[in-house]
């Protein structure tokens, strides 16, 4: 007796489901990735002590910058609320909940000498 070919082939529904969590699952990480990019474009400034990172997961300018860093930090904290967005429409969570939570990454992942503003107002250095 011959066994059945049996190969595993997925329905149609469930591929395309499958593929359209793979191409979200993609841009999502996409988009993560060009938001650590371009946060690594502030490393100089942050250790120069120029920009700084708030408790809420947004960099900030510390003092009077220059209006390509300022443009900078515009740039760099629009792609993080787009990524603390999607996370929060993804998990339920309040999007300012995300933020703090990736501004615990971004403590441990920035330059030495980066200051960093706690909820509290202070401004402590890294």
């Amino acid at each position: 007796m011959s066994k059945p070919n049996r190969s595993f082939e997925p329905a149609p529904h469930r591929r395309a489901f499958c593929r359209a969590g793979l191409l979200a699952l993609l841009a999502l990480s996409l988009s993560t990735w060009a938001s650590a990019q371009s946060t690594r474009l502030l490393d100089g400034p942050r250790a120069a002590g120029a920009v700084g990172e708030r408790y809420d997961g947004y960099a900030v300018a510390r003092g009077a910058v220059s209006p390509d860093i300022a443009k900078l930090v515009d740039q760099v904290n629009a792609e993080r609320r787009a990524v603390y967005a999607e996370r929060a429409k993804n998990t339920g969570a309040p999007i300012e909940a995300v933020g703090k939570i990736y501004a615990q990454e971004i403590v441990k992942s920035a330059p030495a000498g980066t200051w960093f503003l706690a909820e509290n107002g202070q401004w402590t250095r890294k």
